[in-house]
């Protein structure tokens, strides 16, 4: 890494540096604008004092980050269209980075600001989306391939499913625990227990519901959250110096040869379906051994890529002995021979066992291209833990107070927190990105209305607005400065 920094020019340095101080910013204010939704209940309920609430959240969020892997990290890499990512340069990689942080950053603290529950993750989503579109627009590229639409179809499913399941869930939760034991202290209010009986916190085992159900609420939004956070900066890296980054030089000779298997397999895998696929990948048709001077990612052209990635790893047994520009060849490569993979996997007359086979197959083969070094993973962990630990407050009155005309009940806090902890959970294990801002406050107002209490209007309708809003601003924001910055940066 020292001798990596030591090569570059000082303007290069000092735009890697700066850009690498915005994502690290962006998780840092992910972190005091979603600390809330991790904290928001323990602290209006009582279970937790709130200096220890939020410091645990943040241990709980440095660890969840440190341990999630990279899956959703990558799912947020590759919204944007493989053409773009293999089409890696400095200009362009800083116009993008720039952008799409600045916008992401702006709308998060405007929202922050006013506390309302935005949602980090539709901002950045948005913004990766505006920064795909208006470079699809600037370049000539139809729109339709300016953005991973399916990814962004999926995404959009997780994230629209994701609050309506909570708030159903949470809600069923609720009348469970009312049907259960329905003359419980746990279905009082904190000033009502006060009343009764002259004690501020939960009874016993509804606050060790509370307390470990914020602890899980904090590990998983590490996970998820924190995970956006390294996709990030593996673009940053990957953009503005690509020859250090765009494969995992690190990786063994096992995990090397593990790629070159893969390339095989599949060419075997293509060719005992060459029945099905010869026409969609021109099988045996394609013009020619070599790659054309202007390559791109195109199925016609699976089997020389294919081929060209067998070449380039002959007798590799270290990618630090490859030269700058074959590592970016080889990313390539794999990029386009996985993309491809995809779109195969979902053909509809592919046989569903041999869809799983690829499935592997795509695994084997973005094995040094999906990664991320262990510094990134402590930085973004450190940003996200920090973050947290800061300007919860606004968030929190509105989580607690705002959103139910009456107060929170122990039971209602459980039945939001275990949701909230669940759904991210299940969303992280499929490496979908998931907004815990929507999850846990849908899950708090699916618990006031099967309890009867009411919403309050004005709350409700500021979430609802900012949730239309997200999308369609930070897209616009980014679009925006993306057009303007790859005018200084490119033009």
């Amino acid at each position: 890494m020292i001798s990596m920094l030591g090569s570059l020019e000082p303007w290069l340095l000092i735009s890697l540096l700066v850009a690498l101080l915005f994502v690290l910013a962006f998780e840092f204010i992910n972190g005091f604008h979603d600390t809330a939704n991790a904290v928001a209940t323990v602290i209006y309920t009582r279970a937790m004092p709130p200096s220890v609430a939020v410091f645990s959240s943040g241990v709980f969020n440095f660890l969840g980050v440190l341990l999630g892997g990279v899956g959703v990290a990558y799912a947020i890499v590759h919204l944007l269209p493989v053409e773009l990512l293999i089409d890696v340069d400095s200009g362009r990689g800083l116009a993008m980075v720039f952008s799409l942080l600045t916008a992401a950053i702006a709308w998060n603290l405007g929202t922050w600001f006013l506390g309302i529950p935005a949602s980090s993750s539709h901002t950045l989503i948005g913004s990766i989306l505006g920064v795909g579109m208006a470079n699809a627009l600037i370049t000539d590229i139809e729109l339709s391939q300016g953005v991973n639409w399916q990814k962004a179809i999926d995404i959009a499913i997780s994230l629209v499913l994701s609050p309506l399941a909570g708030f159903l869930v949470a809600g069923l939760i609720l009348v469970v625990l009312k049907w259960w034991k329905p003359r419980s202290t746990m279905h009082k209010t904190p000033e009502k227990r006060m009343e009764d009986v002259g004690k501020k916190h939960p009874p016993f085992w509804s606050r060790m519901v509370l307390v470990l159900s914020a602890l899980g609420v904090s590990f998983v939004h590490g996970s998820n959250d924190g995970q956006k956070g390294i996709g990030l900066i593996m673009l940053v890296l990957i953009g503005i110096v690509p020859s250090y980054f765009v494969l995992d030089l690190s990786s063994s000779k096992y995990e090397i040869d593990r790629t070159r298997d893969a390339a095989v397999y599949l060419s075997d895998f293509y060719q005992r379906n060459n029945a099905t696929l010869s026409t969609y990948l021109a099988l045996g048709k394609a013009n020619g051994s070599e790659l054309p001077a202007k390559f791109r990612c195109d199925p016609h052209q699976t089997e020389i890529t294919i081929a060209a990635l067998q070449r380039g790893l002959v007798g590799v047994t270290s990618y630090t002995t490859l030269a700058p520009r074959t590592r970016v060849d080889i990313r390539r490569y794999i990029l386009c021979l996985d993309d491809t993979a995809r779109k195969v996997s979902r053909l509809a007359y592919l046989p569903a066992e041999e869809k799983r086979d690829l499935a592997r197959l795509r695994k084997d083969l973005t094995a040094s291209t999906e990664y991320a070094p262990f510094w990134v993973v402590i930085a973004v962990a450190l940003a996200l833990g920090i973050g947290t630990m800061i300007g919860w407050k606004r968030v929190v009155k509105t989580v607690g107070e705002k959103i139910g005309k009456q107060g929170m009940t122990y039971s209602q806090g459980m039945s939001a927190q275990v949701t909230a902890a669940m759904a991210i959970g299940m969303a992280n294990v499929f490496s979908l990105p998931v907004s815990t801002t929507h999850v846990l406050s849908s899950g708090v107002a699916g618990t006031m209305v099967a309890n009867r209490s009411g919403l309050q209007s004005k709350t409700i309708s500021s979430i609802l607005i900012a949730w239309v809003l997200t999308l369609p601003v930070s897209m616009a924001l980014a679009a925006g400065l993306y057009w303007m910055a790859h005018r200084v940066f490119i033009a």
